[in-house]
């Protein structure tokens, strides 16, 4: 199978999954990323907004703002391919742009340097334990992290783990990822 093929099995797999099995695996997910290290000692979360059949950010950005953290979602820019973060503290500050998907109204936010980003929650489809991913086709992330310097996690259902995914050479693995049933290292 090709990229794309893999990524239409792996958004037929999500789309399949139970409500009661998905917000426990969520829950899960969630739970072990609260305990990381990473999380502990981040003020700055940069994560997207879930989509129905991802893993549940919604309730992630709630966390952290209960936690006392800064949020900040990416604002994609189509023509540039070029990702953006802004400081979001409002669901009401989110706009639907293409696909449904849900970003920060620059109109409402602030934006907010790389450099000031502690952890990065990197999106996918499927992951390999070395940290490498298929995203959703964009390549935003893969430009992004090619010059970001702070700590990257990726949240996955442990179906989503998958050893025979292709790598070409502009992807860049991300250093952690956490899943429903452990948490991943990929940096060893």
């Amino acid at each position: 199978m090709d990229k794309k093929q893999m990524r239409e099995a792996m958004k037929s797999k999500l789309a399949a999954l139970e409500k009661p099995e998905y917000e426990q695996k969520c829950f899960e997910i969630a739970k072990r990323l609260y305990a990381l290290a990473e999380w502990e000692k981040a003020d700055v979360i940069a994560v997207t907004v879930s989509a129905p059949f991802e893993i549940d950010t919604w309730q992630i950005i709630r966390f952290a703002w209960i936690s006392g953290k800064i949020v900040c979602i990416p604002k994609c820019d189509p023509e540039t391919k070029q990702m953006k973060f802004f400081k979001i503290d409002n669901f009401t500050y989110l706009e639907k742009v293409y696909a449904g998907l849900y970003e920060p109204d620059p109109v409402k936010t602030s934006f907010v340097q790389p450099d000031k980003l502690h952890l990065l929650i990197v999106p996918g489809l499927l992951f390999n334990a070395q940290g490498y991913r298929i995203g959703f086709g964009g390549g935003y992330y893969d430009r992004f992290l090619s010059k970001f310097t702070g700590k990257t996690v990726s949240l996955a259902f442990s179906f989503q783990l998958q050893n025979n995914i292709p790598v070409e050479t502009h992807d860049l693995p991300v250093q952690k990822i956490v899943t429903d049933k452990q948490v991943i290292n990929c940096q060893t």
